[in-house]
């Protein structure tokens, strides 16, 4: 069952669920941000409408700098504003940044500790008919193995609203992955976010104990949360985590639920290697080894088509969440 503690959208699981871009939620922090605080500056790489930042440069235009196709120049700026008392967006389609700027960003705005706040676009392969080029599917890998990171991944609009706010609260860099397609709100206004903490979208029926749980991240919580109805109809009990900070990891939680159930399946729009579920793999070996199955890219790139056609072609829909699950309860 949902969660009732944390007013979810209770039409989630309806046909006509509404349907909104997680960038959406990005550039409308933005826009109340630069009403509250004039240190806000946003940078972008010649991006400004696809990666919603074209409102606050219309009503910010002396805090707007649009850099052109020049990434590793927009890091460098980025990062000597970041130093200089500005809280800085950087936005750029996530295969140009932090892809092609990795080691710009690494120099100029990791190492220094540098007050920015990378915003990477198109992540994952729902990206429709972009293709290859334009969906990243590897930057959590190569993200969070920067020192002095903090690693964000929303699930909804919402999510991604109090997210991007969240992050020019705390002084450092951080880096936030948002996707380009329409995708179904899981969250309301009124749903918690809280930085650092897991949080259990779907329990077990009154009474029961969870057999296994989902950790997902981005928008792949809609398809867990699905997969977890569907599979309490043939009473199987679990929990739906979602993890939307994957850096730093709760593991004090992740601890707690591995003890508790009989394994783990991790579900991601990335590559397995290195991504969200290599993080908590990398945990548990270290602290409770634990069975693990892993939904996400396997050591391969996609191609263009409509997001559910992916989803499906790549095994990280609903019912591949579901034969993992019972893979792990099988194979125990």
């Amino acid at each position: 069952m949902l969660n009732p503690d944390l007013n979810l959208n209770q039409k989630i699981f309806e046909d006509d669920v509404e349907m909104i871009p997680i960038r959406d939620g990005f550039g409308q922090a933005l826009l109340e941000l630069g009403e509250r605080r004039k240190e806000v500056i946003v940078l972008t790489a010649d991006v400004s409408e696809s990666t919603r930042v074209h409102r606050f440069a219309q009503k910010f235009p002396e805090r707007f700098i649009q850099c052109g196709v020049a990434e590793q120049n927009m890091a460098g700026i980025a990062a000597g504003l970041g130093v200089s008392g500005k809280i800085v967006f950087m936005s750029s389609y996530a295969v140009f940044s932090p892809g092609k700027n990795w080691e710009t960003i690494r120099t100029t705005i990791i190492y220094n500790n540098s007050n920015v706040k990378i915003a990477g676009h198109h992540a994952g392969i729902v990206t429709g008919p972009d293709g290859v080029t334009h969906q990243a599917t590897e930057d959590i890998a190569i993200t969070r193995c920067w020192p002095n990171i903090r690693i964000l991944s929303p699930c909804d609009y919402w999510e991604a609203k109090k997210a991007t706010t969240y992050s020019a609260e705390i002084y450092g860099p951080f880096y936030i992955r948002y996707v380009r397609e329409k995708t179904p709100l899981i969250t309301t206004e009124n749903t918690p976010f809280r930085f650092g903490k897991v949080e259990y979208f779907w329990l077990p029926k009154t009474g029961s104990k969870a057999e296994i749980a989902v950790i997902a991240t981005g928008h792949l919580v809609y398809q867990a949360l699905l997969a977890a109805k569907l599979l309490e109809k043939e009473g199987i009990d679990m929990y739906v985590i979602n993890l939307h900070t994957i850096k730093p990891l709760d593991g004090n939680e992740i601890l707690k639920i591995a003890k508790e159930v009989r394994g783990i399946v991790t579900v991601e729009d990335h590559q397995i290697a290195g991504g969200m579920g290599s993080a908590v793999a990398e945990f548990l070996s270290q602290n409770s080894p634990t069975k693990i199955g892993f939904v996400g890219l396997r050591d391969t790139f996609a191609e263009s088509g409509r997001a559910e056609d992916l989803l499906r072609k790549y095994n990280l829909d609903t019912e591949a969440i579901i034969d993992a699950v019972k893979k792990i309860l099988i194979d125990e």
